[in-house]
């Protein structure tokens, strides 16, 4: 089985500080907002809701915050319509990105992350133009630290995923967008926690080499501030930045 996402191990290496908590807890709630919104609040019945809930657990998200983000989504706690938007961009190098977003007000949203696009020296791209460089897939990531790749091959195969690979100290797990909910659950009901980046992904196809430092810390901290926005749900690059390349921890 090969590997596949490059930008699953950057991330990994790049991992969330204690700093950005917060904007994790954020994310994942916008995640159990829309799925008890389309699915229900109930995780007996609601299959996606629980692979998210699996995902919460993993980051010790509080149950206030969970049963609050439930309950918005449901309505019983007033919930706000939430719009998905999604924008291409090139950044430096021609490093394609789509950013994706869910908001409650379309025009500050364009207006933020336009701005901060401009600041980075980057731009929005046409529609398609970076999009044809990515593929829509279930990614599941597991920490592979303790973790028996045989044994879980063993599973993912019996499971019915399309991939699995070891990438940087975690495996990533490919499968069909629509066969995500399931898998997630074959694998978590089997014990393995789900890393916080696990849902279905655009995984890119096609890479851009970026092999100067100075280039690879430029492309990640446009990164790093476009997760800071509170709309921005989720990066993706196709940036394929060397190992020297890559900022040191800390």
């Amino acid at each position: 089985m090969s590997g596949h996402s490059k930008w699953a191990t950057i991330k990994h290496k790049k991992a969330a500080t204690d700093a950005k908590r917060g904007k994790v807890f954020s994310r994942l709630a916008k995640e159990l907002m829309i799925s008890a919104r389309s699915g229900g609040g109930d995780p007996g019945s609601n299959i996606t809701l629980r692979t998210i809930l699996g995902k919460c657990k993993a980051v010790n998200m509080p149950a206030d915050n969970i049963k609050r983000a439930i309950d918005k989504g449901t309505g019983a706690g007033g919930g706000v319509a939430l719009e998905e938007i999604m924008f291409e961009a090139y950044a430096g190098g021609g490093v394609g990105m789509i950013i994706t977003c869910l908001s409650d007000n379309r025009n500050r949203s364009v207006a933020e992350v336009r701005h901060l696009l401009q600041r980075h020296n980057a731009t929005l791209a046409g529609t398609n133009q970076v999009m044809r460089n990515f593929e829509r897939k279930g990614q599941i990531l597991i920490d592979a630290e303790g973790v028996d790749e045989d044994k879980l091959t063993e599973l993912v195969l019996d499971a019915g995923a399309e991939d699995m690979s070891n990438e940087g100290g975690q495996f990533e797990i490919l499968t069909a967008p629509n066969e995500y909910p399931v898998i997630a659950e074959k694998i978590t009901a089997a014990g393995y926690t789900l890393g916080e980046d696990s849902g279905v992904n655009m995984v890119p196809t096609a890479w851009v080499p970026v092999t100067d430092k100075a280039a690879a810390e430029k492309l990640l901290g446009l990164v790093d501030a476009l997760e800071e926005l509170d709309d921005v749900q989720n990066v993706y690059m196709n940036g394929d930045i060397a190992e020297d390349a890559m900022p040191a921890e800390g």
